[in-house]
């Protein structure tokens, strides 16, 4: 069987994070792309928080492109697919997709998993690792929309989740897709 490669998408609070871990359990490699952002965050000695890394995310990517995630994870997602099937956490923009599938091509597929505003911001304001307001979300939400190309993946998906409900629900889902 040959490996593949899963990019799980969607917006904040959706539940990203959470299908990760359940690839994760089923032995899949993880590159978080939100690891680079975090790495010069950390470089630059700022505190991590939304405000931070929604600038770095942004210098980032008008530096080195809307591709700029893809590009600095590239060799990773390489040399980890080499060895096994691997998860991709974080991938935002149309162009850190184009990158990845001419690259990996038929056994890259995308995984979007929706979940209602109301929902993804409750879960926002009571999450224990940076947690966001609702305007902090709502904020969130729209930089992601208008700057950083987060609509093209979640609509071009290969899979789609509604996950409106609890983790059980969540894991049967992407077991399904495994």
């Amino acid at each position: 069987m040959t490996n593949r490669i899963y990019a799980v998408v969607g917006m904040c609070g959706s539940g990203k994070s959470e299908a990760v871990k359940r690839f994760i359990e089923k032995r899949y490699s993880r590159v978080y792309f939100g690891e680079v952002v975090i790495n010069e965050i950390k470089a630059r000695n700022l505190e991590v928080n939304e405000k931070n890394e929604r600038f770095i995310r942004e210098e980032l990517r008008e530096k080195y492109g809307m591709s700029a995630m893809a590009v600095k994870s590239i060799d990773k997602i390489r040399e980890l697919f080499k060895n096994g099937n691997v998860v991709i956490e974080s991938l935002y923009s149309w162009s850190e997709y184009k990158i990845i599938k001419n690259e990996f091509g038929d056994a890259f597929k995308l995984i979007a998993i929706h979940t209602e505003k109301e929902i993804r911001y409750k879960r926002l304001m009571t999450r224990d690792y940076r947690p966001l307001s609702f305007e902090q979300s709502e904020s969130r939400d729209i930089s992601e929309i208008e700057n950083i190309e987060k609509g093209g993946p979640i609509c071009f998906c290969d899979y789609l989740i509604i996950n409106n409900s609890d983790l059980e629900n969540l894991y049967k889902e992407i077991d399904k897709i495994i």
